[in-house]
């Protein structure tokens, strides 16, 4: 008989319908699995047992009364950089460790109005900058699959935890992949929507205009169930779009016969790994038996997009983080005068990715500097888009690799940002054109989980979750789990 931790969100809400379970039996399950599981995995910073058993008490009494929506009684923990009323939001850093907000993000308030559980907060690099979880103040999180590796970043404990079985779905943000990549590294279902779909109201910024919320989950109908939830329009963020939430369900078919899948070759970059190479192109044969046509497409400044998005990205960061001084709130160190605390509180508090990314940041906006470096820059965004906006007359939606390798070791890329900043080449584009993008298993190379990025038209996530469906309906990879 399969664990309670091992169900699928469609497959809990199957039984809590039928009235085999209940919502206190299915978090109490989660609560002893993350028990179990933290010492070595440290996917969560802050656990809310109490919470989560009050939640789920209520979602019994509203499943009795008839009153229950899809995710109603449904486990799920919140990556801790989008605020929670009354519970710890730390973004990773020093500098919030013991800030309690006194709101909930309109994502947030969405789940809690659908009746779901809330198991706590997740681990993530410092403010989200990174792609490997092993810049978070508070000790890094660890790949199921291998615990001498990385899940990826930054949201890492976001993907882990779903991997693990310590939450059904979970939330996570996606500035530069954050979402796509470790849902690639740890075998499980991501999906980044297009910029404006999911409100960022009470996400603590990291770059404002690539941001984004989005879902993970062990399949694609459960991203889904999670989708149509957090989507929609926010009149307390300026950047919502004000568009109707498709029946994502509704879109799961199973049938993509006649759509146009096109792959651009810029995405199969120098020093992928044969393994995974081999996996993508594999599931985008299986797409085109599956009645697809593939295209060849070029997106030409895809090139340009890495040193692109490390302008922009610290420029806006260098801004946000501004806020951050030990002065209005957070902590805050002391010093001869208010200059030398606000210095030493950013300087000491902060980590060292956060400190270069806003170094970076703030020289690409200085005088003399501005042109040469962030104009410029935008203006390049500019192409990429273009380009996206061009191929979209040729193809419904695009296939390429997630990351160029597997989950790396903990440690191994640490002492060169570069190298590291190369795990984002192929999902950091989507971020710079706004569009969507969705990542399902695909495989396995050297016994480690790989995925394919499914890139689509804005808007257009019902195309994206139908073929990621359609393929992972095809296929076992959803269904392997670590052994733990």
């Amino acid at each position: 008989m399969m664990a309670l931790h091992e169900l699928t969100i469609a497959e809990a809400r199957a039984q809590l319908d039928r009235g085999e379970i209940t919502s206190v039996q299915l978090t109490e399950a989660l609560l002893e699995r993350i028990s179990a599981l933290e010492p070595t995995l440290h996917s969560y910073l802050t656990q809310t047992p109490e919470l989560a058993l009050q939640q789920a008490q209520a979602a019994d009494e509203r499943i009795k009364a008839g009153n229950a929506s899809s995710l109603t009684g449904i486990p799920l923990g919140i990556k801790d950089v989008i605020v929670t009323k009354d519970v710890r939001t730390t973004c990773g850093s020093k500098v919030l460790e013991n800030w309690v907000p006194p709101y909930d993000a309109t994502v947030v308030s969405k789940l809690n109005e659908a009746g779901t559980v809330t198991l706590g907060k997740l681990n993530m690099d410092e403010f989200a900058m990174g792609s490997s979880n092993e810049n978070s103040a508070f000790g890094g999180t660890r790949n199921p699959w291998d615990t001498e590796r990385v899940p990826g970043g930054s949201s890492g404990g976001s993907a882990a935890a779903v991997a693990a079985g310590q939450a059904f779905g979970t939330l996570g943000t996606d500035t530069g992949g954050s979402i796509r990549q470790p849902a690639a590294l740890c075998g499980i279902v991501g999906l980044k929507p297009t910029y404006g779909r999911v409100s960022r109201y009470g996400l603590v910024a990291f770059a404002s205009s690539l941001d984004q919320c989005g879902p993970f989950a062990r399949t694609v109908e459960d991203v889904a169930l999670l989708l149509e939830t957090i989507a929609g329009h926010d009149p307390k963020d300026s950047t919502s779009a004000n568009l109707p939430v498709p029946d994502y369900r509704a879109s799961l078919t199973g049938d993509i016969r006649g759509l146009k899948v096109g792959v651009p070759s810029e995405y199969f970059v120098e020093g992928m790994e044969p393994g995974v190479e081999k996996a993508v192109r594999t599931a985008i044969e299986q797409i085109k038996d599956l009645g697809a046509e593939i295209v060849e497409v070029s997106l030409p400044h895809t090139k340009y997009a890495l040193p692109v998005y490390y302008i922009i990205a610290p420029a806006e960061c260098s801004t946000n983080l501004a806020r951050f001084d030990g002065v209005r709130y957070g902590v805050r160190l002391e010093g001869k005068g208010l200059f030398d605390e606000i210095e030493s509180t950013r300087g000491q508090l902060f980590g060292a990715e956060v400190r270069r990314r806003i170094m970076l940041g703030t020289y690409a906006l200085s005088s003399g500097y501005y042109d040469a470096y962030y104009r410029r820059a935008q203006q390049v965004r500019t192409l990429i888009r273009r380009d996206f906006q061009e191929v979209w007359s040729k193809v419904d939606l695009l296939a390429a690799p997630t990351s160029p390798t597997v989950a790396f070791k903990i440690g191994e890329k640490t002492d060169d940002p570069v190298a590291m900043y190369l795990s984002d080449v192929c999902t950091l584009p989507i971020n710079l054109a706004g569009v969507p993008g969705l990542v399902v298993p695909c495989g396995f190379s050297d016994n480690l989980p790989t995925g394919l990025q499914l890139i689509g038209k804005p808007f257009d996530e019902a195309t994206l979750l139908r073929v990621g469906h359609a393929y992972e309906q095809n296929n076992t990879w959803y269904k392997q789990h670590p052994s733990l």
